[in-house]
Order: structure tokens, then C-alpha cells, then sequence
């Protein structure tokens, strides 16, 4: 028997397979971003933990993860939420707010590449940095200039 009076068991079920089919598509992002690292849910909880693959399929806690790890593996969740959310609803537009200037310059690479991939699948991606080499990957541009007096100008580049 599944359930209880409150619901809780199943909800926690139907969370959890939720969880696993998540962390599924994200760590097939993953492993274009950074082979190093896997996603793994923890037994009886609905947190993450990485696994380590160079350290001997090592798991441990999301906190141990460098300022760009941590990026490559945000990266890698919210394109695993899309694809996950994909086979009901549309996410044709992704959104990402910094993050950039943590990663060094092989790194920008790699995920640049992989925003690139979503926009040769038709998505949308839409980028603020304020990262230097980015400027050369990007063809369209909206630069915001803040001015005296509390204004901004807008140019598309």
C-alpha cells in the first residue's frame, strides 16, 4: 500500500522520481560541461550530491564545488530542467545572469558551446556578463550604459 491519510508517502514518491529523471537529463549536460562530476540524489532526502570521478567515484556535498563548478553544474540542472519540462511544456528561452566570470577561460569555451548548441536547436539565449571574452562569441549584443542622473542608454550591437 501506497500512501497515507495526508498524502506525504506519495507525494514524497512522485518527488523523488521526479528528482531521479531530473538529475538524469542534467547529468547528460553534464558530461558535455564537465566529465569530472555526477549528480546523485541522496538516499531518503531530496538533496544532490556530486560524485567525483577523479577522485574515485567519491560523493560529497554541492558545497565543496569551486565558484565555476558550481556554475557548470547550475548550467547543467537548469538545461536538464528544460528538457525535462520539454515533453509538456515549451522552454524556448533560457536566461542566465552572471555566473560567467568564475570560470577561466576553457571553461567559457565549453559552456559557451553548449549555449551555442541550444541556440542551433532553435532556444533562445539571452546572456548578461559583464566578461570581456564573451563580447567575441556573441553576435548580438544589448549593451546598457549607465549615465549622470540616474539614466541608461541601450544599444544594439
Amino acid at each position: 500500500v501506497l500512501g497515507d491519510a495526508t498524502g506525504k508517502t506519495m507525494r514524497n514518491l512522485a518527488q523523488t522520481q521526479t528528482l531521479k529523471i531530473l538529475l538524469h537529463y542534467a547529468n547528460s549536460h553534464l558530461r558535455t560541461l564537465n566529465k569530472r562530476y555526477e549528480l546523485t540524489a541522496i538516499e531518503q532526502s531530496l538533496d544532490i550530491a556530486i560524485v567525483d570521478k577523479d577522485m574515485a567515484d567519491e560523493q560529497r556535498s554541492v558545497n565543496t564545488l569551486s565558484g565555476g563548478e558550481s556554475f557548470l553544474v547550475s548550467l547543467a540542472l537548469a538545461l536538464g530542467l528544460a528538457s525535462l519540462s520539454s515533453n509538456k511544456v515549451s522552454i524556448n528561452s533560457l536566461f542566465i545572469d552572471e555566473g560567467f566570470g568564475t570560470l577561466d577561460s576553457e571553461t567559457l569555451s565549453i559552456a559557451m558551446d553548449a549555449l551555442d548548441s541550444l541556440q542551433a536547436q532553435g532556444r533562445k539565449v539571452g546572456v548578461i556578463s559583464h566578461v570581456s571574452q564573451m563580447t567575441e562569441r556573441v553576435a548580438t549584443q544589448v549593451h546598457v550604459a549607465k549615465k549622470p542622473g540616474g539614466y541608461s542608454t541601450v544599444s544594439i550591437i
